[in-house]
């Protein structure tokens, strides 16, 4: 069993998800058997933001890779960061991080493949949806991705900031994200759709209500994390 540690408090909500999933995910895989270790240091998520927004890259690489050394030092034999947005610099902070780390993009690209899938639509922050790393590990391995209109991803961008990190998930929100979500499953052909942002599925829970599945990349996530601490 090896000790995990996680890049959490971006956001607070997704990062208590994160922890209950592991731990129930662990107990599912091996009922009964040793718990499971996990380190979470909880770093400030508006300084995270304000470095996104100001498209401060190499400063937001620069707070985060610290932290990841302090996850090494107290113990964690292999990370990932809590959020999708971060990922925009995944590459750089892999590759200066002291103990491997777990991406949610990859491991999210490798179960779209696994599934069989071709074209996906992408719900996420405007970071996320506006960035190449997405689209850069999908292409690769020959997945399309789609977005939402500049407007939709406005709308969904304000409702993640403002109402899904700090914790309210509102009806009128849920059903804002199916419609724009309906629209391109007729227009853009998507066959499922990426939930690129931990608090997603906190807010879309039911993908029945769509007609097509919800890549919910927290799941996908834990499950590369369990992967990696229990084989």
């Amino acid at each position: 069993m090896k000790i995990i540690g996680m890049i959490g408090g971006i956001g607070p909500e997704s990062t208590i998800d994160y922890y209950r999933r592991l731990l129930d995910g662990a107990q599912k895989r091996n009922p009964g058997g040793p718990a499971l270790q996990i380190i979470i240091n909880s770093i400030d998520l508006q300084k995270g933001l304000d470095l996104l927004e100001r498209n401060q890259l190499n400063e937001l690489a620069e707070y985060i890779v610290p932290e990841v050394m302090r996850l090494r030092d107290a113990g964690a034999e292999f990370g990932f960061l809590a959020a999708n947005s971060p990922h925009i610099i995944f590459g750089d902070i892999a590759r200066r991080s002291p103990i491997p780390l777990v991406s949610i993009v990859e491991a999210t690209c490798a179960e779209a493949k696994a599934r069989g899938f071709k074209k996906l639509g992408l719900f996420g922050t405007r970071f996320t949806m506006h960035g190449r790393f997405y689209p850069d590990v999908f292409t690769r391995e020959g997945v399309e991705l789609a977005v939402p209109t500049a407007d939709e991803q406005d709308y969904i961008h304000d409702k993640y900031i403002n109402e899904l990190i700090p914790g309210k998930f509102l009806p009128e929100t849920r059903e804002g994200l199916l419609a724009i979500a309906t629209r391109m499953t007729k227009q853009d052909g998507i066959q499922a759709l990426v939930l690129g942002g931990t608090e997603l599925p906190l807010i879309l829970t039911d993908s029945s209500l769509l007609g097509v599945p919800f890549l919910d990349t927290t799941q996908i996530h834990v499950d590369a994390i369990l992967e990696r601490a229990m084989g």
